[in-house]
């Protein structure tokens, strides 16, 4: 797992419109970042469906959403459209994006170690460094949490840039 104050992971994957997104291109403003194993499953739509609930707000805030699991594209594309949501999946086939964050880990079910995506979600600031780290995301309370933490974070920005 990352640290506070890292410079964030610089990566180039395709979205769920089969577009190139770089976080190079979204430096000079706050991003968020979150890890979740599988598309259309019951925690990971949850998350993805309480973020796209109050996705005006992070928008209010300008904040970039990125969800990053190892689906293809065309399984991002229908997991956004029956839940309408209205921000970028990325698509990490390799696991190399998901491995330099830090969210490939050994799980265990049945007995049977494997690796897996750990849910974990990273908020960077506009320099591209790593502001806060979220290691133990509850699905359906970590939208708000997130709002909450990045009006604080904001403030701070600002207060420390006078």
């Amino acid at each position: 797992m990352l640290k506070v104050g890292r410079k964030a992971p610089l990566f180039t994957l395709q979205d769920q419109n089969k577009e190139t997104q770089s976080l190079k291109t979204y430096l000079g403003k706050w991003t968020l970042i979150y890890f979740y194993p599988k598309d259309d499953t019951p925690g990971c739509t949850k998350e993805a469906c309480t973020i796209a609930e109050i996705y005006s707000d992070f928008k209010r805030l300008k904040v970039t959403i990125f969800g990053v699991s190892k689906d293809t594209p065309k399984s991002h594309k229908k997991f956004a459209d029956k839940y309408n949501l209205p921000f970028i999946l990325l698509s990490d086939p390799t696991g190399e994006m998901i491995e330099k964050y830090g969210a490939l880990v050994e799980k265990s079910m049945f007995g049977k170690k494997y690796l897996g995506i750990d849910r974990v979600s990273y908020l960077l600031n506009p320099e591209g460094k790593i502001a806060k780290v979220y290691s133990k995301v509850d699905p359906a309370s970590h939208a708000l949490e997130l709002i909450k933490d990045i009006k604080v974070l904001q403030r701070e920005a600002k207060k420390l840039a006078l």
